[in-house]
């Protein structure tokens, strides 16, 4: 499960550098500034929990056990709701997708608590 978490950390952190560009070459001028900001928060969480889902992949090969794939896991998890919902809000306009977000914020605290419990109990 480590080399997933590992693998799928870095497409996450790939993804996260195109969504980054698109947003500062492809979406200037196409956007307000305010929404602008709103993909970036989105672009700058993706690479945050990229990496975090590479620490997790490590964690899980170092302790094996639960917490660290459940970290990896909320983790993808986080940066579909969270990361994805201020995507789709920037692109679309649509404010209903701010309720989303909360959610993805949520599972990104549950991912670095269960890191935390993996390095602390190493399980």
């Amino acid at each position: 499960m480590e080399r997933t978490l590992v693998a799928v950390g870095a497409l996450s952190a790939m993804v996260a550098v195109a969504a980054g560009a698109f947003g500062a070459h492809g979406l200037r001028g196409r956007l307000t500034p305010a929404l602008l900001e709103v993909f970036e928060t989105g672009a700058r969480y993706h690479m945050y929990h990229a990496l975090g889902l590479l620490a997790a992949g490590w964690a899980a090969a170092r302790w094996p056990g639960g917490a660290a794939v459940t970290a990896g896991w909320c983790f993808v998890a986080g940066t579909l709701l969270f990361s994805g919902s201020l995507y789709l809000l920037a692109l679309t306009g649509q404010r209903w997708l701010g309720a989303v977000t909360p959610l993805g914020g949520v599972a990104f605290i549950v991912g670095w608590l269960a890191l935390a419990w993996a390095a602390l109990r190493g399980a």
